[in-house]
């Protein structure tokens, strides 16, 4: 059969679509391009369906089953990363969380672990197919091709401005078992004020990159301002390779700040699984630009890639870190605020890699200066992201501490150094209990 009679076959309302929802079944969606269309078409179902889990990672639309009232017909499952919308509903104990590592995100349903199943139903956005029949995932894959393999019915939103990129990025229409004419809906873009304490920060961090070296650039507020404030400017030849291209990216590459010229893997190509900055130049630049490749994230986000990368340098936020080296960067205590992303696989492999480093960023207070964020020890039930023994450098506006290889007392006068100075005598007492006799 013609892939046009096929697609034409194939074509349906999304009222239609969501019928291949079955009661009992999984539905996953990945982060960042909500097939909204689709979405509202299964909410639509309400009543008619019973106990329907939706599996999603930062979920930014709810068309109403996040209410409690709809637990009947729709049961929630988060994983390693959590948005507003999902941040109060796992708090009240209303929906589960799996905290996946990229690395080994399909390794227990590849391997068929016990209890583990994947989603008999995925719902994604694509662009329209292209003369050859192929529909582009756009400007993120995520595990698209994953879940297009594994589910039983995968169910795609057209949505015609979606990018096509270089890399793996393509799904051809006989893989898919339905489509649904949907809108484009840009995602919108929060700009916050950029924290005072970051300017400092990006100095810091741009003494510990060198010239040729590959970096990543983790999620966060600190990380999404980063590039733009100058700590790459004066650089050569850099590489990037990250699970998100995040704002300022995009400005180097037109500088030839980064050429990609001295990367171990792909060389001359900037790689990641999402290119959504949100700016529609960028994503023009980057639309059918031979200089930018986009992977799944089991590839990209894997530790194994990233250690093959010579000068590897892992770029990261937290949200604390005690005198060990222990770092949280999903948790205020026991809540769950945000996920761990890319950063332990990212951190190990740069660690992992010939002349790699990991750099920590972290503001030295929180709660307008109330609370330092180098600490004694993390606030008991505190999900450590990074353990200790991957600590590295960190970076805060007052400078560097470098922790590999040091011992936990001369971790501490290394961290001691970097905190804010109105918390500095307090943490150097409780140093001296802790670690002196």
């Amino acid at each position: 059969m013609d892939w046009r009679d096929d697609y034409k076959r194939k074509l349906m309302s999304a009222e239609d679509a969501v019928r291949l929802v079955r009661s009992g079944d999984r539905v996953a969606m990945v982060q960042l391009q909500e097939p909204v269309t689709l979405i509202e078409a299964l909410a639509a179902r309400l009543g008619e369906v019973r106990d329907v889990e939706i599996f999603q990672c930062l979920p930014l639309f709810d068309p109403g089953w996040f209410d409690p009232a709809w637990s009947e017909s729709f049961k929630l499952r988060f994983d390693n990363f959590l948005s507003p919308l999902s941040r109060p509903v796992l708090h009240e104990r209303r929906a589960d969380f799996v905290p996946n590592l990229f690395s080994t995100y399909w390794k227990p349903v590849r391997e068929g672990r016990p209890g583990v199943r994947p989603a008999e139903v995925f719902m994604m956005t694509v662009s329209p197919p292209d003369e050859n029949g192929f529909c582009s995932f756009g400007s993120c894959i995520w595990s698209k091709k994953q879940y297009c393999a594994a589910a039983r019915a995968v169910l795609a939103e057209v949505q015609p401005d979606l990018i096509r990129t270089f890399g793996d990025n393509a799904i051809h229409i006989s893989r898919i078992t339905a489509f649904v004419e949907g809108t484009s809906r840009p995602r919108p873009v929060v700009r916050r004020e950029v924290p005072p304490a970051l300017k400092e920060i990006a100095g810091y961090v741009s003494t510990l990159v060198r010239d040729g070296d590959t970096f990543q650039i983790g999620a966060g507020l600190l990380g999404s301002y980063l590039a733009t404030l100058g700590p790459f400017d004066d650089k050569h030849d850099l590489g990037y390779h990250s699970e998100n291209l995040v704002p300022g990216i995009v400005p180097l590459v037109k500088k030839g700040v980064i050429t990609g010229r001295c990367k171990t893997l792909h060389p001359g190509k900037v790689v990641a699984t999402n290119f959504g900055t949100g700016d529609p130049d960028d994503a023009a630049y980057v639309h059918m630009n031979p200089m930018f490749e986009l992977y799944e994230q089991e590839y990209v986000i894997n530790i194994n890639t990233i250690s093959a990368h010579e000068n590897m340098v892992a770029i990261n936020s937290a949200s604390a870190i005690d005198f060990t080296g222990q770092t949280a960067s999903e948790s205020i205590g026991p809540l769950m605020y945000s996920g761990a992303g890319g950063q332990p696989d990212f951190v190990f492999g740069a660690l992992m890699s010939r002349s790699g480093r990991s750099l920590m960023m972290l503001q030295s207070t929180a709660q307008g200066g109330k609370t330092s964020r180098i600490v004694p020890w993390l606030e008991p039930g505190t999900i450590v992201t990074v353990p200790r023994h991957w600590a590295d450098y960190v970076v805060t506006e007052y400078g560097i501490a470098s922790l590999l290889g040091k011992s936990v007392r001369e971790r501490a006068n290394e961290l001691i150094a970097v905190a804010h100075p109105d918390f500095r005598a307090e943490l150097r007492r409780e140093a001296q209990k802790l670690f002196w006799p």
